[in-house]
């Protein structure tokens, strides 16, 4: 058997929140132009599968398999032995679907993939079957670097459970985005895909009705409307599922981004009663008297906005927005105790997904000279927690990578590119044959990293902000994760400390800077914050003032934040930022309108970070774990000695 890393996969289910059955009225446009483009508003699910899977002789399943009988299948890495298999039905059929694909599209082995635990409900409209052909897909592409995106994932999936008996439809894959919001439009055969953003909380509660519902007569009938309009009942369908349903997304998509919570209710009750109007007469499975009994159940009223189905519709599932989380848990109890339907959450927050980092290298590193004369300030060596001599930029970018960044920006000097070339180039065959097995695989993972890398260079030294505004093309509109160039960084728990400021920046849809507890002797060496905090567990702050290297007295007075005990603390910059577009347009302001009045003059972040905090807002963020300064002689000895302990 072939050896290689364990990975760790998690892929939720996927709710329709709008835009039901338009996955594949859009696609009849490549029959019929005048039929409008489908839209749907879609999110994975909180619940889904966990497993984790390696490289593997033969492909194989097993674990925890709510699907199937059977707790483990294998079957050789063969396309049509694999086809077959997809053929028959079955749980295993997806699988083999996927894998089937795969092997006919790229040069891949087998993989083993354990099952460890399902909380996603089977058959219930949650797309089950799509989170683990996404699962598979995604397996694939991580353990044999096949370069696939999310969309790449995506179609991976759904050409391989097309070839099932299922059939499924092409918004079920969106499940590959994870817990968010995703629009989908649906052009013929053309799709695309956009993350979206979340402007407030919101609480689903998704129940499973516990009665039945025929899907395949449901698209039957409802596939009879298409490609022309042969009835008054076809029309009404084609006018449903097309302009009514893109009027609809658009509006739902508006009230989303703008964290209008009893709007976006109201508008679920004016799309199901849209689709009882025109869409159920055209299929008997859509009078759905369980569904209609919990949406017009006066006792649920309290705890909602709005309620729509779910899926293909019928009964099979229900949502509901809650007015809140103690509302929710109201509902779900009342929903067990009263109506005997189990129920799950699904909560949106803000906050977009960071998959983009930068890391500032530029300049010649004097504070370690005479090192630098040989070796760049971020190939400095350190010995690594696996026991290998790294430079401290790959344990860097591990942690960015690991922690599900997908695209990193090295800004460097004009003349410093091919210090970092040959860092990312192979090694010559003389030198990779006699590397024993942990540095083999250490090296393809060097090499692998180079896909990752866009170089900005950085002409003029004018000031950390200045450098990071290099970037600003290669941020382009999305947030990006800022760490600085002579700082590693080492968790207390089994998340990096890279990932807790991802997911923190997810929770506060703001610019976030990390922070770290100082003493009052330290203040004057960072930029020190001061602010409210939003929770108990005194880890997320809102930011009231930002002070660059303040005076011992000036931190006495104005800087300190009191914790529970009444206790002041004092917090400076941790070298961790999540920057949104904001910080970046004010940087451009300053550096733009000032380097005409003051040549040479230098530009830092602090100044561009406060005019946002004043404008929209900033969060300061405090992350388990602890950051290592390897910028001088008597810290990069410290960090030596400590970081891989």
């Amino acid at each position: 058997m072939q050896t290689n890393r364990l990975i760790h996969l998690f892929v939720p289910g996927r709710l329709c929140l709008f835009g039901e059955h338009s996955d594949w009225a859009g696609m009849y446009r490549s029959i019929n132009s005048a039929i409008p483009t489908g839209a749907a508003l879609v999110s994975g699910t909180e619940q889904g599968i966990y497993a984790v899977a390696e490289k593997a002789d033969q492909f194989i399943m097993s674990g925890a398999l709510d699907f199937a009988a059977d707790q483990y299948w294998e079957c050789e890495m063969d396309s049509e032995k694999l086809l077959t298999v997809a053929r028959s039905g079955g749980f295993y059929s997806y699988v083999a679907g996927v894998a089937s694909y795969i092997n006919d599209n790229y040069t891949v082995g087998g993989v083993k993939i354990t099952v460890l635990k399902q909380d996603l409900p089977v058959k219930s409209g949650l797309s089950s079957s799509a989170a683990i052909c996404v699962l598979v897909a995604r397996a694939f592409n991580q353990l044999y670097g096949l370069k696939m995106n999310i969309k790449g994932e995506m179609q991976a999936a759904f050409r391989g459970e097309q070839r099932t008996p299922s059939r499924c439809g092409r918004l079920d894959q969106a499940c590959a985005y994870g817990v968010k919001p995703v629009l989908m439009d649906f052009d013929g055969v053309e799709i695309d895909s956009r993350e979206l953003r979340v402007g407030t909380t919101f609480h689903w509660v998704i129940a499973n009705l516990m009665a039945s519902k025929d899907t395949i007569k449901i698209l039957a009938d409802l596939n009879k409307a298409y490609p022309f309009a042969q009835s008054e009942a076809d029309r009404l369908v084609q006018e449903a599922l097309g302009r009514d349903n893109q009027e609809i997304v658009s509006r739902a998509i508006w009230l989303l981004e703008a964290g209008r919570p009893e709007e976006l209710g109201k508008l679920m009750r004016e799309a199901q009663q849209n689709f009882d109007s025109k869409v159920a007469p055209a299929c008997s499975e859509l009078t759905a008297p369980v569904l209609h009994s919990v949406l017009n159940d006066p006792e649920i009223e309290p705890f909602v906005y709005g309620g729509k189905g779910v899926g293909s519709q019928g009964d099979g599932t229900v949502q509901f927005l809650a007015k809140g989380e103690e509302e929710a848990k109201a509902l779900q109890d009342y929903l067990l105790e009263q109506r005997g339907m189990p129920s799950f959450t699904l909560t949106l927050k803000p906050g977009q997904t960071v998959k983009k980092a930068i890391i500032p290298l530029a300049g010649f590193g004097t504070r370690v000279f005479p090192a630098t004369k040989t070796v760049r300030k971020c190939f400095l060596p350190l010995l690594d927690t696996d026991g290998l001599l790294k430079p401290a930029l790959m344990i860097m970018m591990n942690e960015l990578l690991e922690a599900g960044i997908e695209e990193i920006c090295l800004i460097i000097g004009e003349d410093e590119q091919e210090e970092f070339d040959r860092f990312f180039a192979p090694l010559p065959e003389e030198h990779r044959g006699k590397l024993p097995a942990d540095m083999a695989a250490c090296e393809e993972r060097i090499c692998r990293m180079r896909q990752h890398v866009t170089y900005v260079h950085q002409k003029d030294r004018l000031g950390f902000g200045h450098a990071v505004w290099q970037a600003k093309q290669f941020a382009d509109n999305d947030p990006v994760l800022l760490l600085l160039g002579d700082f590693l960084y080492r968790s207390n728990s089994g998340v990096s400390c890279c990932r807790q400021v991802m997911d923190a920046y997810k929770e506060c849809g703001r610019t976030l800077v990390a922070i770290t507890e100082v003493t009052l002797d330290r203040v004057a060496h960072y930029g020190v914050l001061h602010g409210v905090w939003e929770d108990t567990s005194e880890t997320m702050m809102k930011v009231d003032s930002m002070v660059e290297k303040p005076t011992d007295d000036y931190a006495r007075e104005y800087l300190g934040v009191k914790n529970r005990q009444g206790k002041q603390k004092y917090y400076a910059t941790f070298g961790q930022y999540v920057l949104t577009p904001e910080v970046f347009s004010e940087l451009e302001k300053r550096i733009v309108q000032e380097r005409k009045l003051s040549e040479g003059k230098e530009f830092g972040l602090t100044e561009a970070l406060d005019a946002v905090r004043e404008k929209i807002g900033m969060y300061a963020f405090v992350p388990d774990g602890k950051s290592f300064d390897i910028g001088l002689p008597e810290t990069y000895r410290e960090t030596m000695w400590e970081f891989n302990r």
